[in-house]
């Protein structure tokens, strides 16, 4: 049986994105969200996750291009002054790579962002991360020793079939070859102790190749060439006008993910081809 997960991420970094995702949910195809625990919107996110429980939440860990949630004092070599990360993703991953000792402050703010999500009456199932984050060793190596002992049963595994996407949408083939090199090498090296902790993932994750531009017209092309087993598609689903997602994501194509997770057309196709929607614990949405 081919079975879908449909995940908006971002959730709680702006009122934008909060309401997609709501949207998304009462009106959609959305099964799942990932919140950002550092997010401005935050306190707005928990409101719509308890008001709607059965809408399955996520953490999306942000240790770049995003908020701390602990103060700077406690992590002085990760943020700067206002408790921000840096924007800069390459260069942060080299340095949470080879400066060990960034390890303890890592951790530190890790754990965190669970507890902070946790505490507002959020039951935490699934951990992603803001540009997958997630899957560097680093990172990684400490969620292995965080997620049992807060419940944590499902990951994502950021590996998407290279010449599958190329076929329908062409653009950036050398920035996505790289991509998809990378994210190999790290899902390769998450998936041996994912699977010795009882982890459970997707089998394959649509959205990594071509993330802010999964559209109708994109989902409706490669719906047809999903694989059996679990699969799961992220959007990053906006309303417009939005200052904060304009501003950090501004070749993101907002309203047309909310477009296409609320799409008729594509919900009818996913039904023609017996494809179940459900969310990581199984529950059905269609």
């Amino acid at each position: 049986m081919k079975r879908l997960i449909i995940t908006a991420d971002d959730f709680g970094f702006s009122s934008g994105v909060n309401r997609a995702v709501e949207q998304g949910w009462k009106s959609g195809l959305l099964t799942c969200a990932s919140i950002m625990a550092g997010g401005s919107a935050f306190d707005e996110a928990a409101k719509i996750s308890r008001r709607n429980p059965e809408l399955q939440v996520g953490l999306h860990l942000t240790l770049v291009q995003g908020c701390a949630v602990l103060p700077p004092a406690k992590i002085p070599d990760l943020v700067d002054s206002d408790g921000n990360f840096t924007d800069k993703p390459v260069r942060a991953g080299f340095r949470y790579f080879l400066d060990r000792g960034l390890y303890c402050q890592l951790k530190r703010e890790i754990e965190a962002q669970i507890v902070k999500v946790r505490d507002a009456g959020i039951q935490l199932t699934h951990i992603d991360g803001h540009l997958n984050i997630h899957l560097h060793p680093t990172i990684f190596r400490i969620l292995v020793e965080l997620m049992p002992g807060y419940g944590i049963s499902t990951f994502r595994l950021a590996q998407e079939r290279l010449a599958h996407n190329l076929r329908f949408d062409k653009g950036r083939k050398f920035g996505k070859s790289v991509e998809s090199l990378i994210f190999r090498f790290l899902t390769d090296h998450a998936r041996p102790e994912l699977d010795r902790l009882g982890i459970k993932y997707a089998a394959e994750v649509k959205g990594v190749l071509n993330s802010g531009r999964m559209t109708e017209d994109y989902l409706l092309n490669i719906i047809d060439d999903i694989q059996d087993g679990l699969s799961e598609m992220y959007f990053h689903p906006g309303v417009l006008p939005d200052a904060g997602i304009s501003c950090r994501m501004p070749g993101y194509h907002h309203q047309e993910e909310l477009a296409a997770i609320t799409s008729p057309k594509l919900a009818g196709r996913l039904q023609e081809l017996q494809i179940r929607v459900q969310n990581y614990r199984g529950d059905v949405k269609c």
